[in-house]
């Protein structure tokens, strides 16, 4: 825990039976010693207002309260008003943001609903748990996992373009090779051209008909080839699409159906098979204690058992002497002589029920892995389904717009066609023979030119796909980086309820343990939580569900052991018992690091000396540990505390 270097002040005004004040906390053990009715507790109450809490009463003639907490350089003020229904509205900056989790495990006054909860019996797993938004943790899992699919899918579209890419390359280099060529016919042809021009040039100005002539019919050739080769680029979309069509048709059909109801019978199986296995783990951990103990037994190490039950004769022996010498002994669970092979004839098979009850538990486990295997199976195919439907959906519908292009594309291509003919037929009627060549020539340069530049298009759209290919490429290692990630995160948030559901019974076990030992219940063994799993029924579905089981053992004066309740409990002892459940999750849910202080109130049932251990033992759990106390109780705390004994 953090260690504060400087001291807290509060400044409390008409809060509870304060009408003002003003405290300098100390860091560490700050007692506030007094007797009853001397604002000792409704100073606490001003600093969980400070903090955030509206668990607070303003004083009873008073129309609002006030407090201010300077810490940190920082100072939060709060003006508390009755709201008349019994409650306080809250204006002003607190000093925690969420101080909900702070309430119910860092302020443990007499009204706690945690210390509450223990001494009621109720569930207490429910009440670590509140403040895990359980909902939306299984909401980013889903997201997770929707995000896990996402990114596995793009990696896989990578590797298929990784596999394009020389052949891209490979046609670059054909493309490029091709305009070369292009190029250098291009302008052998345009000296030709040239030449056929100059020896026409005295004839040219008087046939300009001819030149404007020529230059329509060279206009409308290069649109014509324009338009045939988008032709077919259409044409072979069209293709392209249809064939993608029925690739994805044919994927369908061979996908195998996939029935709701197998799925639901999964989920079932699977709970079903879980249930069965937790019976069997529990007759394992049954069979385990049974056979421990009549190991001990034999082993001697259980003497006192049979001093308790087993009497000792009238030659005055003892009769654990009896049971552990020789091969004829006394059964501790009748009485009766039996040969001590029998017994260990019995914890024989006590052992091989046990190996069995292992295997069996097993082969659960195997067996929930196969339903679990076949449920994910079933629903990726269904969800594989639902996506080949979208995709074929929108390539059906691109499917129609390339055709309906392809069909405008064929009519331009027939209008053109007749507009060369009518062109031709122009120019045959104004040139004579020595225009043939230079006709021929025109026509060479169009198609070398058009060539040329559907040529160019060609290698700026491979190029362009190259450098796309080779950018999704690079992006790859980042993909892997956060999948890694996204299902580490899914692991994560699948064990964060496990893991502050089993951080809060160790918690409570290992502190319970200090506390008895430290404390000294002499007639308290141990008091200690454990994880339950059990079947609660949820509208017409049974599910399973996890308890904690408060186990609190006694032992008599005569040493033997038994189980109890905490209805049985001293109220010592439960206050004990409430106090420590709520310092458990105080440290499960990290409290400690936004709130500063941990309050404790209404010890009175603890005996002193006991209090003085308490508070020493929480004494490093928060920067300001602030304990209420009656005097006689404060005599017995450390002189090194900081008193403070007027509010």
């Amino acid at each position: 825990m953090e260690t504060a270097s400087e001291a807290a002040g509060l400044e409390v005004e008409r809060i509870g039976g304060i009408e003002e004040t003003a405290v300098d906390l100390a860091p560490g053990v700050n007692v506030l010693v007094g007797r009853n009715a001397t604002n000792r507790t409704s100073f606490l109450r001003a600093i969980m207002a400070a903090a955030g809490s509206t668990d607070v009463n303003v004083k009873g003639d008073a129309d609002a309260g006030r407090v201010e907490l300077t810490l940190g350089g920082e100072t939060h003020e709060r003006r508390l008003q009755p709201t008349g229904d019994g409650t306080v509205r809250a204006t002003g900056e607190a000093y925690l943001s969420e101080p909900a989790v702070a309430d119910m495990f860092a302020f443990l006054l007499a009204t706690n609903p945690v210390w509450q909860a223990v001494l009621r019996g109720d569930d207490l797993r429910e009440i670590i748990m509140e403040p895990i938004d359980t909902e939306a943790i299984e909401a980013e899992i889903d997201r997770l996992t929707d995000r896990r699919a996402e990114l596995q899918a793009e990696l896989d579209r990578i590797g298929e373009l990784s596999e394009q890419l020389p052949g891209l390359q490979e046609r670059l280099t054909t493309v490029e090779k091709r305009i070369e060529e292009t190029e250098a016919g291009l302008e052998t042809k345009r000296e030709r051209l040239e030449s056929a021009d100059e020896s026409l040039e005295e004839r040219r100005s008087e046939k300009e008909e001819l030149d404007e002539t020529l230059e329509q019919l060279r206009s409308t050739r290069r649109e014509r080839n324009r338009v045939a080769s988008d032709i077919e680029i259409e044409e072979a979309t069209v293709t392209d699409l249809r064939e993608e069509i029925d690739q994805l048709e044919a994927e369908r059909d061979e996908l195998p159906a996939v029935p709701v109801e197998e799925i639901d019978q999964l989920e079932g199986e699977i709970d079903r098979l879980r249930t069965r296995k937790s019976d069997a783990e529990g007759s394992v951990t049954d069979l385990q204690r049974i056979l421990q103990f009549n190991e001990d037994m034999l082993e001697g190490t259980q003497t006192d058992v049979v001093e308790e039950f087993l009497d000792g004769g009238d030659d005055g022996g003892s009769p654990t002497d009896e049971l552990l010498e020789g091969s004829a002994v006394a059964c501790w669970t009748c009485g009766t002589e039996v040969e001590q092979r029998a017994i260990e004839e019995t914890c024989e098979r006590l052992r091989e029920a046990r190996s069995e009850l292992m295997e069996r538990v097993n082969e659960l486990d195997r067996r929930i892995e196969e339903a679990g295997e076949r449920k994910a199976e079933l629903e990726r195919t269904r969800d594989r389904a639902g996506r080949i439907g979208d995709e074929v959906a929108s390539l059906e519908a691109e499917l129609s717009a390339s055709r309906e292009t392809l069909s405008q594309l064929k009519s331009r291509r027939e209008a053109l066609d007749e507009e060369i003919d009518r062109l031709e037929d122009e120019v045959d009627a104004l040139e004579d023979d020595d225009y043939d060549e230079l006709l021929a020539v025109h026509r060479e340069v169009n198609e070398h030119e058009f060539e040329l530049e559907q040529l160019r298009e060609e290698r700026a759209e491979v190029r362009e796909e190259i450098d796309r290919l080779e950018e999704r490429l690079s992006g790859r290692g980042q993909l892997e980086a956060e999948l890694e990630s996204v299902r580490e995160e899914i692991v994560d948030q699948r064990t964060r309820i496990e893991r502050i559901e089993e951080e809060a019974v160790e918690q409570f076990n290992a502190q319970m343990d200090d506390l008895l030992a430290l404390l000294e219940y002499d007639n308290l063994e141990r008091i200690w939580l454990e994880i339950q799993e059990t079947e609660v029924r949820e509208g017409r579905s049974v599910v399973p569900k996890r308890l904690f089981e408060l186990h609190i053992v006694r032992r008599t004066d005569a040493g033997t052991v038994y189980e109890d309740t905490i209805d049985h409990l001293s109220e010592s002892e439960r206050e004990l018992t409430g106090l420590v459940f709520a310092l458990a999750g105080y440290l499960a849910h990290e409290v400690y690091e936004d709130c500063p202080f941990l309050l404790l109130d209404s010890l009175e049932a603890i005996d002193s000396d006991r209090i003085a251990a308490l508070v020493e033992y929480v004494s490093d759990y928060a920067a300001f540990v602030v304990v209420a106390l009656l005097p006689e109780d404060a005599q017995a705390l450390d002189d090194g505390y900081t008193y403070h004994s007027e509010i």
